[in-house]
């Protein structure tokens, strides 16, 4: 496991990316319109209340997760403790913060400027020490920094090349580190679920949030992972409950999944 990070607070990186810069795998519409709505990642009835509602379900699975491949103690209230984690598109950081609180030395990095002042901001507020900053996943890979673990939530269906993406994600990992994605499958279910209901009838999201066409199917996903050198270990769909409001972890991945992959560790030189 790597060493704990000397100071893990910073508002930009050392060597600012943007996402019209022609290595970054991004897209910059979809950068644009997260930054937009940066003002109101907190707002728990706002825009972003589904990720929100999320956020429990979603957590107990990194957890276990990262628990479970790293070969971590599951016992108090920071079973974390000394882990380096990257969280691969932090938006506001509403995945950063509570992992933070689990003992994580956590890094977010993020290309929407406005969305990772807003994640310092309430990081700093709330008494919460993280690395937040402006910059590319293939500027942080190519730094040579490695984390023990990351996560990438509801990222891949928004970049243009989800392969490359993971590859390089893959990078930043020490070996033997895991990788935590959560997505949509691209399935008719999803299609009336997340585009027609959430988009168009419940109005849950902004028009215009997702694109069916990149949605990735749980074999689709898991294929990049292993192209990536990441073998998954760990499936589990999401499914929504309308009366309790509530998100659980479930058998079905029709819809919203998440995956964790191990990356390969190196092969032992023959004595």
């Amino acid at each position: 496991m790597s060493k704990p990070l000397a100071s893990n607070v910073s508002a930009k990186p050392a060597r600012k990316t943007s996402p019209g810069d022609a290595s970054v795998n991004a897209d910059p519409a979809e950068i644009a319109r997260f930054g937009g709505l940066a003002a109101r990642w907190w707002d728990a009835d706002g825009e972003f209340r589904p990720l929100h509602q999320l956020g429990p379900a979603r957590l107990q699975f990194i957890r276990g997760t990262i628990i479970q491949a790293l070969g971590l103690e599951d016992a108090g209230l920071k079973p974390l403790k000394s882990i380096r984690l990257l969280d691969i598109g932090s938006g506001g950081g509403l995945v950063s913060e509570p992992l933070a609180r689990l003992g994580a030395q956590v890094t977010g990095i993020d290309l929407a400027e406005e969305s990772v002042a807003a994640a310092h901001a309430h990081a700093t507020a709330g008494g919460l020490m993280i690395d937040y900053r402006v910059q590319s996943i293939e500027d942080l890979a190519d730094s040579g920094e490695r984390f023990d673990a990351a996560v990438c939530l509801e990222v891949v269906e928004h970049v243009p090349d989800p392969g490359a993406f993971l590859k390089t994600a893959a990078q930043a990992l020490e070996p033997g580190g895991v990788l935590i994605a959560s997505t949509l499958s691209r399935t008719l279910k999803s299609y009336a679920l997340a585009i027609l209901g959430a988009e168009y009838v419940l109005r849950w999201v902004p028009r215009g949030t997702h694109q069916w066409d990149r949605f990735l199917t749980p074999d689709e996903l898991s294929e990049h992972l292993n192209a990536a050198g990441l073998t998954p270990i760990r499936t589990s769909g999401l499914t929504y409950e309308p009366r309790s409001g509530r998100w659980s972890l479930s058998n079905d991945t029709d819809v919203n999944y998440l995956i964790g992959a191990k990356k390969l560790e190196p092969s032992r030189a023959p004595q």
